[in-house]
């Protein structure tokens, strides 16, 4: 769960500040809850995303997020520093400005993501530890296996449209697998930007790992996706996992 500012230690707060010339305003990200800490640091010396887990949970989350991001390359935000003090796990990350892109039918930001998801397809995954899809999903089907990098929540959120290109943010849930998995993880998020399952699936159509996905297991993977959200949405209130459950059943249904 996210937690304000105000719950580091004070040692830890003075590490950041020595770190940013003194901190001159903090300013928490408006969305996610993943980690902890997450806040924009501006210091006197430049501004900073920093990140920040002590529970066990978020601070094996967090390790593993910093591992990937400093291997990956060029969709994630640099790491400037990283450290660990008083029972917390502290990394300082680049701060990237711009705005999510439109992922709505016909948006021309749909143009820039097609290119950012092509580059990643054909992306290796790393040699660091990466969340395999049952580890990632809580469900899998050999042709599941893979040897891509698979983001695996690239909804718009996690996507920043800087004058440098598009950049891909939040890898906690990094995961090494065939990469059509990735393209099946995006149509609830196409659905949920105003396409329907079959806009979706035809927008998909232009990736070759789309094109070469056997339909058998594709349908497999949305019937068990859609079944593992809506066992979500009966056990929590949170809006995203309902909408979420909603996206994967009009998809489930789709393609049944």
């Amino acid at each position: 769960m996210r937690s304000e500012w105000s719950a580091l230690p004070e040692a830890v707060g003075a590490a950041v500040a020595d770190r940013v010339g003194g901190i001159v305003g903090v300013y928490p990200a408006p969305t996610g809850d993943h980690a902890e800490i997450a806040s924009t640091v501006v210091g006197s010396t430049g501004t900073v995303f920093v990140k920040a887990a002590s529970s066990g949970l978020g601070v094996r989350s967090l390790r593993h997020e910093l591992a990937v991001t400093k291997v990956i390359g060029r969709y994630p935000p640099a790491i400037l520093w990283d450290f660990e003090f008083d029972g917390w796990l502290v990394v300082g990350a680049e701060r990237l400005d711009g705005p999510h892109p439109d992922l709505s039918p016909g948006s021309r930001d749909l143009d820039a993501f097609a290119v950012t998801v092509k580059e990643l397809q054909e992306t290796p995954a790393p040699g660091v530890p990466l969340f395999t899809p049952q580890g990632r999903l809580g469900f899998a089907h050999p042709a599941m296996d893979g040897d891509s990098l698979v983001h695996s929540d690239l909804n718009p959120a996690n996507l920043i449209l800087t004058s440098a290109g598009l950049r891909i943010v939040d890898w906690a849930y990094a995961t090494k697998a065939a990469p059509w998995v990735e393209l099946a993880l995006l149509v609830p998020w196409l659905i949920g930007n105003d396409h329907t399952p079959a806009q979706a699936e035809d927008w998909l159509a232009q990736f070759p790992a789309w094109a070469g996905a056997d339909r058998v297991v594709v349908d497999d993977f949305a019937a068990m996706n859609a079944s593992k959200w809506a066992a979500k949405s009966r056990q929590g209130t949170e809006r995203w996992v309902h909408d979420l459950a909603a996206w994967t059943d009009a998809w489930a249904a789709h393609r049944a």
